[in-house]
C-alpha cells in the first residue's frame, strides 16, 4: 500500500504522524486517511501536543462512515453496535473503553481516562462515567459488515517535546457475537507505547491478541532492531499467514511506518521537515 510523506522544509524537526484505516480497508480509502492526518498535523505544526493531535485525528476517522469505527461501526450478530477505543502515551499514561453504546467518539472517553487513577472502563459503567464527564449520548447508525476483515482505525503522533501517543478505535469485527472483545482495547495487543516507540495493530483481533503483537514489536525494537525489520519479523513469525494483520509504528525520530501481510491496508505518514 502506498505511503505518503508530506514535507514542509529542508530541516527535520520532531513532529510526525502515521495512521491506518484497517488491515482490510482497501487502497481506495487512502485519501480518507490523509484527511485525518492533516487534522493532526495542523495541531502539531501550531505547537499542539501529541495527545490532542492523536485524539482529533482519531475522531476524524471515527466520524468517517467508511471505517469500522465510530459512525461506521458494523453490526454484531444480534444487530447491536459495540465500540472500543484506547490511547497510550510514552509518558506511561493509558486509557481504554470497551463495549460502549451510543458513543460515536469513544476515543474521547478513553482520553479522559489518561488523568484518572483507573485505566479502563466497560459496558454500562463506561457509559455512566462518560455521562458524568459530559460526553453526550448520540445514536450510532452502524452498517452491515462487508466481509471478515478489519477496517478499524489507528493513529500515532509525536510532538515537539518527543512525546509519542497511539490512539485506536473500532466497532469490532462483523459476524461476531455481542460481548466479544478484540485487540483494540487490550494493552500490548492492539497498541503499545514506551519511551521512544509506539506501535498499533489492526486485523484479525484474536490473532493479534494471542500474539501480544504490539508489545512484542516494541520489545524487538527496544532490543536494537530497526522498526521496519521488527514489524516484518512479527508479521512473518508470530502471526498466522492465513490471518490478515497490519501494523503502524513511530519512533523517536524519522517518519512513521506501515506494514501489512496483505496489500489492503491504507496507511499514510507525515513528518515536519
Amino acid at each position: 500500500m502506498k505511503k505518503t510523506i508530506w514535507r514542509f522544509s529542508d530541516k527535520m524537526i520532531i513532529p510526525a504522524v502515521v495512521a491506518h484505516g484497517g488491515a482490510g480497508a482497501g487502497p481506495e480509502r487512502l485519501e480518507n486517511i490523509e484527511r485525518a492526518i492533516k487534522i493532526s498535523t495542523e495541531i502539531l505544526v501550531n505547537g499542539g501536543n501529541a495527545i490532542d493531535a492523536a485524539v482529533e485525528g482519531c475522531v476524524a476517522l471515527e466520524n468517517d462512515p467508511v471505517f469500522n469505527a465510530g459512525q461506521g461501526s458494523v453490526f454484531r450478530t444480534d444487530g447491536s453496535i459495540s465500540l472500543d477505543a484506547s490511547i497510550q502515551t510514552s509518558e506511561g499514561k493509558m486509557g481504554f473503553v470497551v463495549d460502549m453504546k451510543n458513543t460515536p467518539n469513544p476515543i474521547r472517553v478513553a482520553a479522559d481516562l489518561l488523568e484518572e487513577k483507573i485505566n479502563g472502563l466497560c459496558g454500562e459503567g463506561a457509559r455512566i462515567w462518560a455521562d458524568k464527564k459530559g460526553h453526550v449520548q448520540s445514536n450510532v447508525e452502524g452498517r452491515e459488515p462487508h466481509d471478515e476483515v478489519s477496517d478499524t482505525v489507528g493513529i500515532i503522533t509525536r510532538d515537539s517535546n518527543g512525546i509519542i501517543v497511539c490512539a485506536t478505535s473500532t466497532g469490532g469485527c462483523g459476524h461476531r457475537p455481542p460481548g466479544r472483545i478484540g485487540d483494540v482495547p487490550l494493552p500490548g495487543c492492539g497498541f503499545w507505547v514506551q519511551e521512544g516507540i509506539g506501535v498499533g495493530a489492526t486485523g484479525v483481533g484474536e490473532e493479534i491478541t494471542r500474539a501480544l503483537l504490539s508489545y512484542r514489536v516494541v520489545e524487538k525494537i527496544l532490543q536494537g532492531d530497526k522498526i521496519k525489520d521488527s514489524m516484518k519479523w512479527a508479521l512473518e513469525n508470530i502471526i498466522d499467514s492465513g490471518s490478515e494483520v497490519g501494523l503502524i509504528a513511530l519512533g523517536s525520530e524519522g517518519p512513521g511506518f506501515g506494514l501489512s501481510n496483505r496489500k489492503n491496508m491504507p496507511w499514510a505518514s507525515w513528518i515536519y521537515e
